[in-house]
């Protein structure tokens, strides 16, 4: 595994997101330390400590409440995302990298959500890219009642999180409100104690969590918003990818395995 990461120091705002129906579930607290029911003081004993980037980011992935073989299958999928890209990231060091080598280094995300009735089932997709080796898809987030700004918004967050393990990133999304959402008016929404004059705001707790880690990595992480079936590759990966979450119904990213892109591209296009 990698073991780089930096580590983080345990705050009352970073508990705050991570909690669900006020309380943790067992890996959060295996990740924590804690015993498992939480104690009244529970609170009192992680102050101070402090977590490495990995423990910090499946902290808050395995928020909510989950069936225990649940958070152990989310906990498998990240360390095989983890050490898949692992594998990817090691290139020799003898010679000094040229600009194109540079630029393959990067990792490029896309990310895609749909909604069959909107609101109806809901899942998202993406595709990931690196050193133009052939793309890794993966599919899942899905929600029996959701909608399509939902599963965009699950979808970016799902990025964030990748994009987080590595120095420079691009991700790119058709979603105009999910990239606005996170990267432009949180800032004003926060700052204003998160209310929004006269209006509700929607979707407002995973706006928070992924405002937060995008905030925390801004300054390695781009978000480009590109036009939906416009030619991309990987945004059709992606879509086709969020339509397969909808119809095998699975909580859980999952890495779908292919033969070929075209085979992929095939599969049936989401309705929204």
């Amino acid at each position: 595994m990698i073991r780089d990461w930096k580590s983080m120091q345990i705050t009352k705002e970073f508990i705050e997101l991570g909690i669900a129906n006020g309380t943790l579930n067992k890996a959060q607290c295996k990740i924590l330390g804690l015993d498992f029911p939480l104690n009244e003081n529970w609170e009192e004993l992680i102050t101070d400590k402090e977590l490495t980037l990995k423990e910090t980011n499946l902290f808050l992935f395995l928020r909510g409440k989950l069936a225990i073989k649940a958070q152990e299958q989310i906990i498998k999928n990240y360390d095989l995302v983890a050490d898949f890209h692992k594998q990817k990231k090691e290139v020799s060091k003898k010679d000094k990298p040229t600009e194109a080598e540079d630029k393959k280094k990067i990792l490029e995300i896309y990310c895609d959500g749909a909604c069959e009735g909107n609101p109806g089932k809901a899942g998202s997709g993406l595709a990931i890219y690196y050193l133009n080796d052939k793309p890794t898809l993966l599919y899942g987030q899905y929600t029996q009642r959701g909608t399509n700004n939902t599963a965009e918004l699950n979808a970016l967050y799902k990025a964030l999180l990748i994009a987080s393990e590595y120095p420079k990133s691009i991700i790119r999304t058709d979603s105009m409100y999910s990239l606005d959402c996170i990267s432009n008016w949180a800032y004003g929404w926060k700052k204003n104690g998160w209310t929004r004059k006269g209006k509700e705001i929607k979707n407002l707790e995973i706006i928070k969590i992924s405002h937060a880690l995008y905030d925390s990595i801004k300054d390695k992480v781009t978000i480009q918003h590109i036009k939906a079936h416009a030619g991309f590759e990987g945004n059709e990966l992606a879509d086709r990818m969020a339509g397969l979450a909808i119809r095998e119904k699975n909580d859980e990213y999952l890495e779908y395995h292919y033969d070929s892109i075209d085979e992929v591209l095939k599969m049936k296009e989401d309705i929204v």
